[in-house]
């Protein structure tokens, strides 16, 4: 309950949970200061207090030193009279709620795009052994060895490129799963891209010392990794922040399956941001924000976390984008059905 000045005179439990503060400290406090001034929440209480009138919305919170992550809460503004109170003010956080609803939409996405990248890459592999047997042909015609590296390096990507399609083409056969630690495996992969010229970025880490080893297919993880971690440094253009982080998240739903604990492998950066208009279709082949982008990273890299029953998602704006990479640590059959 907040008076005509927007100072808080009382709250619930619940509020003093949500707001990370006792209803003690809170007393006389503006709600407005606790929650970063949000602009939402500012005009919800001025129009309510101006006309009257019942105002409810959506909006999203920052974090805070309580709240490391960003909270989306349902918030109902009422007028009142009680004793001093003006103003009734319901949070309801939603997070979870949202989080579910946006993974289900994820899993249907990908889905589609399995199929559409399947069909893509069978129209790709049929011209690349005649591309491949046509450069053997020719690096058999020629006597000068600077000439050959040429017809060595159109054979290598034709390889490379084969073993993508491959891989987008499906599992051919369960993973090779074998116990991996999360964290050399990124070093791993920070290793790849320092050796492909990216120095100059700050590269800070993270790392849940605790987090124990995971049944995973190393060479398919390195490749959703290097995916993800490559998007991050073409976002930062040659110059900024990528943060590596690990944790474990307990009590976690993914599809409809409810896991015990998970690793959460986070990969951050502080670019310009997904844009807006791109946010819902990123994970669908050949969507790219980039001109020289194939758009088809993020969709190969889902493709290859659900074949260890995990889950890639994300959240952008200006400043901080964050990849979520959710994996199971029980790799086995035995996860419980919610």
């Amino acid at each position: 309950m907040l008076d005509e000045h927007l100072l808080i005179i009382g709250l619930n439990p619940a509020a003093e949970n949500i707001l990370g503060i006792s209803e003690r400290r809170a007393r006389g406090e503006s709600l407005l200061r606790l929650i970063d001034d949000e602009p939402e929440m500012r005009d919800m209480l001025t129009r309510v207090a101006k006309t009257g009138d019942h105002y409810a919305n959506e909006m999203r919170l920052a974090p805070t030193e309580v709240h490391s992550q960003e909270r989306i809460v349902d918030c109902r503004v009422s007028p009142i009279a009680i004793d001093d109170a003006s103003l009734l003010v319901e949070i309801t956080d939603v997070t979870r709620r949202v989080q579910i609803s946006r993974e289900n939409a994820l899993l249907i996405q990908h889905g589609a795009g399995r199929q559409m990248i399947r069909q893509l890459a069978h129209e790709i592999k049929n011209p690349l052994g005649g591309i491949r047997g046509a450069a053997q042909l020719l690096e058999r015609q020629l006597e000068d060895r600077g000439l050959r590296e040429y017809t060595d390096v159109v054979i290598s990507e034709t390889d490379r490129l084969a073993a993508l399609v491959d891989t987008l083409l499906g599992p051919g056969g369960p993973p090779n799963k074998q116990p991996v630690n999360i964290h050399e495996l990124l070093e791993y992969v920070v290793r790849i891209i320092e050796a492909e010229g990216q120095r100059s970025l700050i590269i800070r880490r993270e790392y849940d010392a605790g987090l124990p080893t995971i049944d995973l297919d190393r060479d398919q993880m390195v490749q959703a990794f290097l995916n993800l971690v490559r998007n991050a440094v073409a976002a930062l253009d040659g110059q900024g922040t990528l943060t590596l982080r690990s944790r474990a998240v307990t009590n976690f739903t993914i599809g409809d399956i409810r896991h015990r604990v998970i690793a959460s492998i986070e990969i951050q950066d502080d670019g310009p941001g997904i844009p807006t208009d791109m946010q819902d279709s990123i994970f669908y082949p050949l969507v790219t924000t980039r001109p020289e982008g194939t758009g088809l990273g993020l969709p190969a890299a889902q493709e290859l976390l659900s074949r260890h029953a995990g889950l890639i998602e994300f959240e952008s704006r200006p400043g901080r984008t964050v990849f979520f990479t959710r994996i199971p640590l029980d790799q086995s059959v035995s996860t419980e059905n919610v």
